[in-house]
């Protein structure tokens, strides 16, 4: 009776796991969204609120511009007389006006200053764009590749769960040992664990993939992807110097840090301006509080650099032009040694991808059938059976892993270049 059971149960066992009747797809809710990798950018850019607020950072820069335009301000002053022994009180009355111009180019230099602001803050805003789009394409495969290794779980758990009650009511009626239905017990407990892990991995990226398209919380992501056309890219189609030069002439990191030298030379012009003092024209009426009535008369005014030569910020702008320098080699290095890093990483997942054999993983999956049927036949044991199973698994998810290693070190060049090179 034991080998009756086993023979009627493990053919619909294996239907489910191979064929995968047993996935759940058909229960997804209206809360699943299935979305293309262009869809998601469009998405993106369109509604992610750290981008939006980030734009702001121009417009504040913009701002300053507009400041930094303006002319100061004419100052001016009334006086009415409160006592006077010789005439009126109430018709004694000065007035002032005075009018301040700066001197050696500083109006100039602040305006060139604030240009150069708005500039930073359009590399710091681009800069920020390329590394959200890199965290949401990588996070797009990343999620993809995942799902296809939880449905091989789905299938398994699906499956063993089944075997489990039906072992159960065979221990009971004493067709089985207890050894066997501890063995298929274990071996579900196991997969679930390793699902429950993987799935809280999914749920991870889901919530950080969301907040870039800024999707529902409850909504499922569910990618699409045609993996097959983008992956045959091949690194060493381009040369390495297309590479090199392209994050050297468009990375806006590095347009930030050469910005700041810049900045910082022109901030010592302008503190060496800020050294020579500014005039202040003026003009004053006196109705009667001067030695005759209606006085009218014109000044000049400036401050003596006897002392304060603003020597202070000078050193601190020419300190500040060796550190920018200092900041910019070191940004140049970094994106070298990044991209050869990166390089060697794109060569060694391109080498593993075209070391697999295309036909493997449809093999295998025919090789189950053919196990199927030699466990019918008792030729195998029910462990031999779970143990090729398991091997199967760990085949399918390292096949997923090894998908998005080449994927993502294609986008991880994208990204250390700030270039479209592949997966457009």
């Amino acid at each position: 009776m034991h080998r009756k059971f086993v023979r009627v149960l493990f053919p619909i066992q294996l239907w489910c796991i191979v064929a995968g009747a047993c996935v759940k797809a058909q229960g997804l809710s209206n809360d699943t969204l299935s979305i293309g990798i262009k869809e998601a950018e469009t998405q993106f850019l369109t509604k992610n609120l750290t981008l939006l607020a980030q734009h702001y950072n121009i417009d504040n820069a913009s701002a300053q511009v507009i400041t930094a335009r303006l002319f100061p301000n004419p100052d001016f002053n009334f006086e009415n007389g409160i006592y006077n022994n010789t005439h009126n009180a109430y018709r004694n009355q000065s007035a002032g006006l005075s009018q301040l111009f700066t001197t050696a180019g500083k109006r100039n230099k602040n305006i060139q200053l604030a240009n150069l602001g708005v500039e930073q803050a359009k590399y710091q805003f681009f800069d920020l764009l390329r590394t959200l789009r890199f965290t949401l394409r990588n996070d797009f495969y990343n999620i993809y590749f995942q799902q296809q290794s939880a449905k091989v779980y789905n299938e398994e758990i699906d499956a063993l769960t089944k075997t489990v009650t039906a072992y159960r009511e065979q221990y009971s009626k004493g067709n089985i040992s207890q050894k066997e239905l501890l063995r298929v017990q274990s071996q579900l407990y196991a997969l679930r664990n390793e699902y429950n892990g993987l799935q809280q991995g999914i749920d991870t990226l889901q919530s950080e993939f969301k907040m870039l398209i800024r999707a529902a919380p409850g909504v499922t992501v569910v990618p699409r992807l045609d993996w097959k056309e983008a992956i045959n890219q091949s690194v060493a189609a381009v040369p390495y110097a297309s590479y090199l030069d392209s994050a050297y002439t468009n990375r806006n990191d590095l347009k930030y840090a050469r910005s700041v030298v810049d900045y910082n030379n022109l901030n010592l012009q302008l503190q060496k301006a800020i050294a020579k003092p500014d005039v202040s024209f003026s003009l004053s009426y006196d109705k009667f509080g001067s030695f005759n009535q209606n006085y009218l008369g014109g000044g000049v005014e400036f401050n003596l650099p006897f002392f304060n030569r603003n020597q202070g910020n000078i050193k601190q702008a020419q300190i500040a032009i060796e550190q920018g320098k200092l900041g910019l080699q070191n940004q140049q290095d970094q994106i070298a040694n990044d991209l050869f890093t990166g390089y060697k990483s794109a060569l060694r997942a391109e080498q593993l991808y075209k070391d697999l054999d295309p036909s493997f993983n449809q093999d295998f999956g025919h090789l189950v059938h053919e196990v199927l049927k030699n466990y019918q036949r008792k030729n195998i044991s029910l462990l031999e059976f779970l143990d090729f199973y398991e091997a199967y698994k760990n085949n399918v998810l390292q096949f997923n892993g090894l998908l998005f290693n080449r994927l993502s070190s294609l986008e991880q060049i994208n990204y250390i270049t700030a270039s479209s090179f592949f997966n457009r």
